[in-house]
């Protein structure tokens, strides 16, 4: 999926496999998996731009025109692609409520819920106009909209051993939270 591998470092659970970050749009997986990524000498994968690099589309494109089953499918054979290499992957926000993947990110490596308010969620979400599922809503739409899809993916998202609440946190903030909850490096 076009990603380097740095020698890897040991860090507490995550000296094998995967470190998943999954959780809600506007959670801060991709900023805080930048990061992270650096912070422990790992490569970075943020899952959707893998797979708008490989498809030469953006993810709204491949939602208008393959619908949300088409860009699943490819979603789980992105995330198949990097499934227990020693890496930090940010996955989509509805990624880890598919079937079986929650199992996979489990089976595969350590996964990190970042969780936050919907009140958060989506007033970071409106600062990305590119999210197809929240594309042409007003406010008051979009926080709706936000809450039903995190009452439909937080019984996945809570399957993660590891929470780490994003709302009061910066970026920086949330990386050394994910990393400190991890343990040391060794």
């Amino acid at each position: 999926m076009g990603f380097s591998h740095p020698p890897f470092r040991y860090v507490g659970a995550v000296s094998e496999g995967t470190l998943w970050l999954l959780g809600m749009m506007g959670a801060g997986k991709s900023a805080v998996g930048a990061v992270l990524a650096e912070r422990l000498a790992l490569g970075f994968v943020d899952l959707d731009r893998a797979i708008e690099s490989a498809t030469g589309r953006s993810i709204p494109e491949l939602f208008a025109s393959e619908g949300e089953a088409g860009f699943r499918k490819r979603e789980r054979e992105a995330l198949e692609a990097v499934a227990g290499r020693r890496a930090v992957v940010a996955l989509g926000g509805g990624a880890a409520a598919q079937p079986g993947v929650m199992e996979k990110l489990l089976a595969t490596g350590t996964a990190v819920y970042l969780r936050a308010r919907p009140e958060t969620l989506a007033e970071r979400a409106a600062q990305d106009p590119t999210r197809p599922l929240l594309a042409g809503l007003d406010a008051p739409a979009r926080l709706a909209k936000v809450r039903r899809l995190l009452a439909e993916r937080e019984a996945a998202y809570l399957r993660a051993p590891y929470v780490v609440d994003t709302d009061a946190l910066d970026v920086a903030a949330a990386a050394a939270e994910v990393a400190r909850r991890l343990g040391p490096l060794r």
